[in-house]
């Protein structure tokens, strides 16, 4: 997956398909599409129905013939056909005749850290579906290092944590490469599954499925530090009596409920920190971790990781977006490749 930026400066359009959201940035149009990776299909016909934001309003709420599907999954795409699909109307015919008209389209991916062949090759093809002739790959952790504005092609350690929905990577980057890098398969949705299982066992109350993210509504104010509110109420349904309910939380459990997901967290950057060099390590005493994607947003989880590592830990200005941001970068030629010339005999 190693690509130059020379490369990258010759595709036209580039995108971050991600298991929430996907992302599309197009040369000299910036980031033409941000939306989440659902897409609404009727079972009978199987004629697509709606995708986005749309399709994801429409999640538990269908008669039994219209299935809201994600076809990617990780960060990889798990359905080649639909993710196609699912691309070709979020970009609309304007930007795709637009596309078409490019002599031999070229076109730029994120794929995660360490990713398989066959995961590589499922982001290739769905580009290609497109009309691309060409699919360059960008590793995730390089591709949000570039766009949160971190010094990646310095001699200088520089710390990311990419919080995705459904993974977590940390790689400490150092002259534009990975020195070292960890990614697990625990993120935003891990962090989820566990309150509602909280919610559930303690409480018997099923959260309905628009509320499936309800960290924001149970972990409010302060978020994942005891100086939060003591409770909150929540809405869902009796698991017995399958009445609409409301019960009152005690964020103090909710926030041990979620220990678990986050201790794999920290137990990622520790392995990371001991794989890295001690110079490194020493610069990264100063210049912390810096978190991006959108799980970093979660109230309190950076002030958590400043504790548990008592290194200074940064939220990137737009977190969510930060890879799409630094592909763009990337293929404008913002970025200027360090150059390193060999010493004469």
């Amino acid at each position: 997956m190693t690509v130059s930026l020379e490369q990258l400066r010759r595709c036209h359009f580039a995108v971050d398909l991600g298991a929430a959201r996907t992302r599309v940035y197009v040369r000299g149009a910036g980031l033409v599409v941000d939306q989440p990776s659902a897409a609404a299909v009727n079972t009978r016909t199987g004629a697509l129905i709606a995708v986005g934001e749309f399709a994801e309003k429409m999640t538990g709420r269908t008669p039994d013939y219209i299935k809201v599907v994600r076809p990617i999954a990780g960060g990889t795409v798990v359905d080649i056909e639909m993710a196609q699909r699912m691309l070709r109307h979020l970009l609309g015919d304007k930007m795709r005749r637009m596309l078409r008209r490019k002599p031999r389209l070229r076109a730029a991916a994120c794929a995660p850290h360490d990713a398989d062949p066959l995961a590589q090759r499922a982001t290739i093809e769905t580009l290609v579906g497109l009309g691309a002739r060409r699919v360059e790959l960008v590793d995730t952790l390089i591709a949000a290092a570039v766009g949160c504005g971190l010094p990646v092609e310095r001699p200088e350690a520089t710390m990311i944590m990419v919080c995705g929905a459904a993974a977590t990577q940390v790689a400490v980057l150092s002259l534009g490469s990975i020195v070292t890098a960890d990614r697990i398969q625990v993120g935003g949705e891990a962090v989820d599954h566990a309150i509602v299982q909280h919610l559930r066992h303690e409480h018997e109350l099923m959260l309905p499925s628009q509320s499936v993210r309800p960290l924001q509504l149970a972990l409010s104010g302060n978020g994942l530090t005891p100086h939060g509110p003591a409770s909150t109420e929540i809405h869902g349904r009796d698991v017995v009596t399958g009445l609409a309910r409301s019960v009152r939380v005690d964020t103090a459990a909710v926030r041990d409920a979620i220990q678990t997901p986050l201790t794999a967290v920290l137990d990622s950057i520790g392995r990371v920190l001991r794989d890295c060099p001690p110079d490194l390590v020493a610069d990264l005493a100063d210049r912390g971790i810096m978190m991006v994607g959108g799980s970093a947003l979660l109230p309190g989880f950076d002030q958590m990781l400043r504790q548990a590592t008592r290194m200074p830990v940064h939220i990137a200005e737009r977190p969510d977006i930060c890879a799409a941001q630094g592909l763009g970068a990337m293929l404008e030629g913002r970025i200027e490749p360090l150059v390193l010339d060999p010493l004469a005999a």
